[in-house]
């Protein structure tokens, strides 16, 4: 199970140090290997929430997203998207960007640190979104009892998580953005991370929208078919076949895919804090970014978010945390191993609330008791 899951993985970390052996011999194979557990420990969280969403999607759609969806990844992402980002703050054309990453690196660190207000706060506002959506939500298990039900309560307002957003990036763009941290020292970004903030929050309402109404539509569909099926067993007629899975499961690959993207902006600008050399970059992030994608795949299969029920929650905490951060490092600068460490806490310290309610559970059946609704909520 652990080498059919992960076993495109370690090919691809085995070909990657190598190629990094031959790019730049020793010192980049310690580079690339760095950024590697970098990106793993940054996109732990990442992992959890995409098995939560991967888990409602067919077998072909889950090989879809370990195939299109890592090269989106990591060509996408952590290759192309440096470049882009270069392009667009410079006005330049994507060949003149190439070359300028591949023979000027300390310009384009410098290119890239002045995109960095508009890039955290369009993924801190998708970010936020996705943790406001998550703790406004009522839910059948809680894990923070005490917190998540008042919030739950609170979320029965209409457009709740909107405003809460927006007041977070006014706030953010008449404190951290008017003394954005760039290069050449503080400047005053406040309409860029208001104009990146509002794209951030737009894109998560139609992406989120779009996989919301399509995953609706499918469970009405199950539903449907379920009802056909037993018609189907009665009178001994075939029952027609379902094409709406296939659009479902598009818009639920498209919202992952979004999603992925806001979490590797960290990844991606905290790499520059260990080197800029957009190959070395691109290796180490891009193996990285397979152990996410394999970890997902793993903790659907093998079931991790039913049997340990507060990950998700866990994960989403960190998701949060990680949008604080980012709108944060606007002005400051944070370093990658309080951002790593934070959402690798939040999550054992979820795991470990889960095994606590595992054996809560075990120990009522085992007693005969059929009163397990404060054991369940994580009370």
């Amino acid at each position: 199970m652990v080498l059919k899951t992960f076993g495109w993985s370690f090919a691809v970390t085995a070909l990657g140090l190598v190629a990094a052996v031959f790019y730049g011999g020793w010192t980049a194979f310690g580079v690339v290997a760095i950024l590697s557990v970098l990106e793993i420990s940054l996109s732990f969280d990442n992992a959890v929430v995409n098995a939560g969403i991967l888990k409602k999607m067919s077998a072909f759609w889950q090989k879809i997203f370990l195939t299109i969806g890592i090269l989106i990844a990591v060509f996408g992402m952590r290759l192309v998207f440096p470049v882009v980002i270069v392009a667009i703050s410079a006005q330049l054309g994507p060949i003149e960007a190439v070359d300028l990453a591949l023979t000027d690196k300390e310009r384009y660190q410098e290119l890239v640190t002045d995109a960095h207000p508009a890039i955290a706060a369009f993924g801190g506002m998708f970010l936020l979104m996705i943790f406001l959506d998550f703790i406004f939500e009522d839910r059948d298990i809680k894990w923070l009892g005490w917190l998540e039900r008042p919030l739950a309560k609170l979320g029965k307002v209409d457009m709740l998580s909107v405003c809460i957003a927006l007041i977070v990036l006014l706030i953010t763009s008449m404190t951290f953005a008017t003394h954005a941290h760039l290069h050449a020292g503080p400047a005053d970004k406040a309409e860029t991370v208001l104009l990146a903030g509002v794209a951030g929050l737009i894109t998560y309402m139609i992406v989120g929208g779009l996989s919301g109404y399509f995953e609706d539509k499918l469970e009405e569909e199950e539903e449907r078919e379920h009802e056909e099926e037993e018609e189907a067993e009665r009178t001994g007629k075939k029952r027609p076949a379902i094409v709406l899975v296939g659009r479902a499961a598009f818009f639920m690959f498209l919202y992952l895919e979004v999603l992925d993207a806001s979490f590797s902006f960290d990844g991606v600008i905290g790499a520059f804090a260990i080197t800029n050399d957009i190959v070395m970059m691109a290796l180490g992030l891009g193996i990285g970014a397979m152990y996410v994608r394999s970890l997902t795949v793993y903790l659907v299969r093998q079931g991790t978010l039913d049997d340990y029920v507060y990950l998700e929650h866990g994960a989403h905490y960190a998701i949060g945390a990680l949008a604080v951060i980012l709108l944060v490092t606007i002005q400051y600068e944070i370093s990658e191993l309080i951002t790593g460490s934070i959402g690798v806490i939040l999550i054992a310290a979820s795991f470990w609330s889960s095994v606590r309610r595992n054996r809560a559970l075990a120990a009522a059946e085992g007693n005969g008791s059929s009163d397990k609704t404060e054991v369940s909520s994580g009370v």
